[in-house]
């Protein structure tokens, strides 16, 4: 039994902290069978951003990317991260969700569960503790660690109490920040020992550079666990290296036992990869050195800067970076961890680029100060929770957040109907609806194509040549027209391209056509010669522009009914729409009363900075010949 174990974060969170997740399984699988004889405790594999990032970014289903994972690892463990009742989303899913999404994860090859809650709000865990424990998984209780005047040793003891109350088998301090000094953690791990008694795994990001040395301190403390990662996803916003801590640990009661040299070839691997990929190394800056004053974590600060990419706007990231602490002030001091991470984080993006403090606020933020995410750590400034919340319902304390979500998972599978396939489809439109309804559909239509290719291969010889992009084309017609069947037919060769179930069209005679002579049904429309000029509007009109890049969405979830429509009478401040941005719906508000007159965006569709979304008349103000 080696002195010290060692989780492994490399293809989860040390990619998601350097690499905005963006690695793709076909990185991964060459490598795991190395991986998978250095005896890790666990390999952190799964969870987090990397649920949704597979259906947003890479087209891969995270599913079968976590089985895939697994039967390239048999002998170690797999660890995965949940966000307690938002589980790998953004937002509270109902007890049937959790219990379900939580089996199947264990079925797929997870063993460990690490679980947090982004407020230390323990009604926030209860359902995933009872799922894991209920299908065998190891439950590991995680205080997210952060240091505010209302952030104390005793508050995380009784926190971590309550976790092992829930039948935590395991108690992670999960410094997702890097905010953790040597003596600091040497004083939380023996206070853990002490007083709960359940081993301790320490997870510390390097940052700031501290993290070896609390990693060596935790050790000479007691701690059970800690985690690394290969030394190219290491550093900067990362974990310690692996290679670090092993050769640290060498010749003292804490060694790990691990074979170093296998950890350098495994490094090589990853460096080839990330020379591919042109990833940057963890790298850390003044910016990052200053984590012990702005306290923005590694993955934060990656996502911050990518965010502030999108909106053209990387010039202001200092500002941002002062007005985060400021934020997280005014609003109780929540750990600034997902989901809190985005939306405080968030909130700043706008108070900075918008120029005017809380003149746009997120939903999520909203719903936060409302209560609807559990409860605040410390007091809300007044002011601002008067500003956002004004007459809104506010949940009372002696209700559970948790217990608000009772859609359940018959009601979604009858929702996403065909498209879903498995249970797991139905988890992945539960927790993602938008991107699992377009992965579903993209991959439900290569299926037909396959089933196309396979079903009809008798009619060509084996040296014909058949153009898999025309089969494609051909496909997307017979779909949109609704016809069943189209036939094709070159030098005496015939492509029937049917859909599934459809009956077949009478065979008849056909005479001899060139192929091309399909292009003009597949073709787009012709252009018109020149477009329209638009529309002068009435010089009162006032136009709502959008305040950043992102999607348009008309109504607050699919399938409800629009916030607004054209005619429409609205007061100052009613939402208008929401514009999705760096993964919070944000909610767009009118500027003063009056009528809309014109919707200038279509559902769903992207945006950018300044884009007209509507126009408003003021009331009061009609112009002669208009009609209110």
């Amino acid at each position: 039994m080696p002195g010290l174990q060692l989780m492994d974060t490399t293809i989860r969170d040390g990619q998601q902290s350097l690499w905005a997740t963006r690695m793709s399984l076909g990185d991964m699988l060459p490598i795991l069978p190395k991986m998978d004889k250095v005896g890790y405790w666990a390999v952190e594999a799964w969870g987090g951003a990397t649920f949704d990032t597979c259906l947003r970014f890479l087209d891969e289903n995270p599913w079968e990317r976590l089985r895939s994972i697994k039967a390239h690892m048999p002998n170690t463990d797999l660890a995965m991260l949940s966000r307690g009742q938002n589980l790998v989303g953004y937002k509270h899913y109902s007890k049937d969700i959790v219990n379900r999404f939580i089996a199947c994860a264990k079925k797929d090859g997870i063993q460990v569960f690490r679980v947090f809650d982004a407020l230390n709000d323990i009604r926030n865990v209860v359902d995933n503790a009872e799922a894991i424990k209920a299908c065998g998984g190891w439950f590991e209780g995680a205080i997210s660690y952060t240091v505010s005047p209302v952030h104390t040793l005793d508050g995380f003891l009784e926190y971590a109490q309550k976790l092992k109350d829930l039948g935590a088998d395991s108690i992670a301090i999960k410094d997702m920040a890097g905010l953790l000094t040597p003596y600091r953690t040497e004083r939380l791990v023996k206070a853990f020992n002490a007083e709960i008694g359940l081993p301790v795994h320490v997870h510390t990001h390097y940052v700031g550079g501290m993290a070896p040395m609390n990693i060596i301190k935790a050790a000479e403390a007691g701690a059970a666990i800690c985690d690394t990662a290969s030394a190219p996803l290491a550093f900067g916003n990362s974990h310690p290296a692996v290679e670090t801590i092993v050769a640290a640990l060498q010749e003292s009661r804490y060694d790990t036992g691990y074979d170093l040299e296998l950890l350098f070839e495994i490094a090589e691997y990853w460096e080839e990869v990330r020379k591919r990929g042109h990833y940057n190394r963890g790298v850390s800056s003044l910016t990052h050195m200053k984590v012990y004053s702005h306290q923005i974590p590694g993955g934060m600060m990656s996502n911050l800067m990518g965010q502030l990419e999108i909106q053209k706007a990387t010039d202001r990231l200092d500002e941002v970076i002062r007005e985060i602490p400021r934020v997280r002030a005014e609003v109780g001091f929540p750990p600034l961890v997902t989901p809190m991470s985005q939306i405080v984080g968030t909130q700043a993006v706008f108070n900075v680029l918008t120029g005017s403090r809380w003149s746009i606020v997120s939903k999520e933020m909203k719903d936060y100060l409302c209560g609807y995410y559990g409860k605040a750590p410390g007091p809300i400034d007044p002011a601002i929770y008067q500003k956002v919340v004004g007459n809104s319902e506010v949940l009372s304390p002696d209700v559970s957040p948790a217990s608000l979500n009772t859609t359940t998972f018959d009601e979604l599978a009858e929702e996403i109907g065909d498209l879903a396939k498995s249970e797991e489809d139905v988890l992945m439109y539960a927790l993602f609806p938008n991107e699992a309804r377009t992965f579903l559909s993209k991959h439900r239509a290569t299926e037909k194509v396959e089933f196309l290719l396979e079903n009809e291969s008798s009619l060509t010889k084996e040296d014909d040549y058949v153009d898999i992009n025309q089969i494609r084309e051909l496909l997307k017609v017979v779909e949109e027209s609704g016809v069943g069947e189209i036939s094709v037919e070159e030098d005496g060769m015939r492509i029937n391209v049917r859909m599934p179930g459809s009956v077949p069209a009478a065979v008849a005679p056909v005479a001899a056509a060139p192929v091309a002579a399909a292009a003009p049904v597949a073709a787009p429309a012709a252009a018109p010669a020149a477009a329209p000029a638009a529309a002068a509007h009435p010089a009162n009109w006032v136009c709502v522009n959008a305040p950043m890049v992102g999607t348009f969405y008309a109504a607050p979830q699919p399938g409800a009914p629009a916030f607004v429509k054209v005619g429409d009478e609205v007061a100052a401040g009613e939402t208008l729409c929401i514009v999705e941005a760096m993964k919070l719906m944000n909610e767009i508000s009118a500027p003063e009363m009056g009528t809309i007159r014109e919707i200038c965006v279509e559902d769903s569709e992207p945006v950018e900075f300044g884009t007209p979304l509507f126009w408003i008349e003021p009331h009061g103000q009609a112009v002669a010949g208009e009609g209110a």
